[in-house]
């Protein structure tokens, strides 16, 4: 017997409502959109055009997701920060070579679509490209029941950035340069799988924790806008965006051969919510390996230009020395303890 009315939406995919929801991102982005710009919402491929500015222009590219961050989202039932955490993770890492943000695209997978939940992840996305300056393009949503469980979602974000060839930021390290920490917003979005691992097993209920519920869901820092005046003015030798790893980690990746960064660990100014992980039962080791610890972003810069980039940042995010460069093989040397 021929089996009757097999259709998509019977399966569990909506195409009407993925074409609502393209809809309602392209109405949404055409407030941002410069003049000149192409329609890209919508089409088979985003089409932008490079500044005409540049000299020497090289693309830099970045992709990242927020990992399990979107879980406590998902508990909390708020989504309209996850978004700016998305756009936060790819473009922070941009700036680190000296890039300027030029566009962003999203992938969006869900188990069964959700409007509202959808709308606000988009309306965070679209929050955190004004903040970083650039435009989102485009992106997909992919609606795949049977692969996900109830209410469950994965976001993952692409961005391209821009630079001129003299304005790259590598090998211009030197010894005797300072360590600048700027500070983080909180937790950014690292760590989040050791987080929910405390809550469960001290079963905190995160509805109830008005500490935890405001601190968890504090959208990651974006810090383009600060870094790439000092960019422009030659201020910096380098940076690093302090992610997954923690601060060893990370600036070691931007560390030439025979040098050093040599940081105090007493001179870190932590957050509350780092303070309440510690007194969880987290080890010095293992907090400084998982999370920011209050650290969200790194600047190298030349002791004669510390002051002159005090007033690119707001009084919560303003620089602080934490190190210096020395000439040696260990490419970081911790010492000191962090005070909780």
């Amino acid at each position: 017997m021929r089996s009757k009315n097999f259709t998509y939406e019977k399966s569990g995919v909506s195409i009407k409502k993925a074409d609502n929801f393209i809809k309602f991102i392209s109405s949404s982005t055409k407030k941002s959109k410069k003049s000149g710009h192409f329609k890209n919402i919508g089409g088979f491929g985003a089409i932008t055009k490079l500044p005409s500015n540049l000299k020497n222009p090289y693309l830099v590219t970045s992709t990242d997701g927020v990992g399990t961050k979107i879980e406590v989202a998902n508990q909390l039932n708020k989504f309209d920060t996850i978004g700016v955490d998305l756009v936060a993770m790819c473009v922070n890492d941009l700036i680190v070579q000296g890039a300027k943000p030029l566009l962003f695209l999203d992938y969006i997978s869900v188990e069964k679509i959700d409007s509202n939940k959808l709308k606000n992840i988009i309306k965070g996305i679209i929050s955190g490209c004004k903040l970083a300056g650039c435009e989102l393009v485009g992106g997909e949503t992919a609606e795949m029941p049977g692969t996900y469980s109830k209410g469950k979602f994965d976001i993952a974000g692409f961005s391209l950035g821009v630079v001129d060839k003299d304005k790259i930021l590598l090998n211009k390290i030197k010894e005797k340069d300072l360590v600048i920490a700027i500070p983080s917003s909180g937790l950014h979005s690292n760590g989040f799988s050791l987080v929910r691992h405390i809550i469960k097993r001290k079963n905190i209920n995160l509805k109830k924790n008005i500490f935890l519920k405001k601190e968890l869901l504090v959208p990651t820092k974006i810090y383009v806008m600060q870094v790439l005046k000092l960019i422009n003015k030659d201020y910096l030798s380098a940076c690093a965006n302090i992610t997954g790893g923690g601060l060893e980690d990370n600036i070691k990746r931007i560390i030439p051969d025979n040098y050093c960064a040599e940081i105090n660990l007493e001179k870190i100014k932590t957050l509350k919510i780092f303070r309440w992980l510690k007194n969880q039962g987290i080890d010095d080791q293992e907090m400084l390996k998982t999370f920011n610890c209050g650290v969200g972003f790194c600047l190298i810069v030349k002791p004669s230009n510390y002051k002159k980039i005090n007033k690119f940042f707001p009084k919560k995010f303003k620089p602080y020395i934490i190190g210096k460069i020395t000439k040696n093989s260990k490419k970081v040397k911790l010492s000191g303890k962090v005070i909780w």
